[in-house]
């Protein structure tokens, strides 16, 4: 499974509910198994300049590749653009710190909370 996360801020804070909403029409491309739009909760003083997070899982990379090939992602995307300061994206396989690594996962993700 492929994760695929995405953060976004708003040139203008006024945008950030234009830019949530236009994000909202990727949910309509059938290829993901899950897919969110929310706003950044901004808990953590360190990172404020997110305003919207898209988070999408994908069965593998030829769902993740049909997702962004389907005409509502660039119609989003065109819209969306002329909106946004920032965009931040990663795409990552579910477990792959184990495979990798040789390592549990929690056992990294352990690490960060120390």
């Amino acid at each position: 499974m492929i994760r695929h996360i995405v953060f976004f801020s708003a040139r203008r804070k006024e945008d950030v509910e234009a830019v949530r909403t236009g994000l909202l029409a990727l949910g309509n491309i059938p290829h993901s198994s899950l897919f969110e739009v929310t706003l950044n909760t901004k808990v953590d003083p360190l990172s404020d300049e997110i305003d919207v997070v898209v988070y999408a899982e994908f069965a593998d990379e030829a769902a993740l590749a049909a997702y962004k090939a389907h005409p509502l992602y660039a119609q989003t995307t065109s819209m969306v653009k002329p909106l946004r300061e920032l965009r931040y994206s990663a795409d990552v396989v579910a477990g792959s710190c184990a495979a990798a690594g040789g390592e549990d996962c929690n056992h990294v993700l352990n690490r960060f909370a120390e």
